[in-house]
């Protein structure tokens, strides 16, 4: 799909499985099974999708998937399927040495797994060797210093090779990053969040939504995971872009739905926000 001045494309890096009950909070599940239904262990299908940019003089990658170093009884559990990050690029025909910026969300296994990968010798080598990498400081903190909540979500080996390799950009607060590639941080899912407003300029802009809207359902105020760290803070947030979104007609990009990849919103008659258009990036 053209966006204006960029070429953007889905990178569709695997499949996974999460508890429904999580992933919709305090919402029923007599409501949520309508648009995500689960299986006999209460889990629903999940989508790992990052967003590839390419502009005249920059190849932009967001977020990776969960990457296949994870070991079989965790993958196992989230019934993971994946062929990593490097794979999946070069089937798209690209080259993952020709990527010169990337940037993840935050540092949770489902994100940022396959920013690494292991070689045939075991060795922990970059996906994106020539890319530099923009991550939130306060994430990059929290995940440096998990607590028992978020330990089984954040592995070193998916992070920590980047500052080694001397590739690592933390980021403070909003900020634009290349032009027309702004980052936006929302710390209701967890400390340094952020999603990616991509401005084609030419009027239309994209929204890489990340963990704040995951799901395609996740439009609908109430929906809210049980994840979050702060989920009052996770509906003031998702207030604030939808209104956006509705006023100035962003394309919403859904990096967990297993269906939807993307649409646009408006507010309904009861002012809250409905999906208004199904919008296909598939080139």
């Amino acid at each position: 799909m053209k966006l204006g001045r960029f070429k953007v494309l889905p990178i569709e890096t695997g499949t996974f499985k999460l508890d429904g009950g999580a992933m919709f909070g305090v919402v029923p599940k007599v409501l949520w099974q309508k648009t995500n239904p689960a299986d006999e262990n209460n889990r629903i299908d999940m989508a790992m999708r990052g967003l590839y940019v390419e502009g005249d003089d920059f190849k932009l990658v967001i977020d990776c998937g969960a990457g296949n170093k994870l070991e079989e009884k965790f993958v196992k559990i989230y019934v993971i399927k994946t062929e990593g990050l490097v794979k999946t690029l070069e089937k798209m025909g690209i080259a993952p040495e020709s990527i010169t910026h990337a940037v993840a969300t935050h540092l949770h296994f489902d994100h940022a797994g396959s920013f690494t990968y292991r070689d045939e010798d075991g060795k922990l080598k970059l996906s994106l060797p020539n890319a530099l990498h923009y991550i939130q400081r306060r994430q990059w903190e929290a995940a440096n210093s998990p607590n028992e909540k978020d330990r089984a979500s954040f592995f070193p080996e998916n992070f920590l090779p980047i500052e080694e390799a001397g590739k690592l950009v933390l980021v403070d607060g909003e900020k634009e990053i290349l032009p027309g590639v702004r980052l936006i941080p929302t710390n209701g899912h967890t400390p340094g969040h952020q999603i990616v407003l991509i401005d084609g300029g030419d009027g239309n802009r994209l929204c890489y939504c990340g963990d704040l809207i995951p799901l395609a359902s996740h439009v609908n105020l109430p929906y809210i995971m049980a994840y979050d760290h702060f989920p009052l803070d996770t509906l003031k947030e998702k207030k604030e872009i939808l209104s956006r979104a509705a006023d100035e007609n962003w394309i919403l990009f859904f990096e967990h739905d297993p269906e939807i990849s993307a649409c646009r919103v408006r507010r309904n008659d009861k002012g809250r926000f409905d999906i208004s258009e199904l919008v296909s990036i598939e080139g």
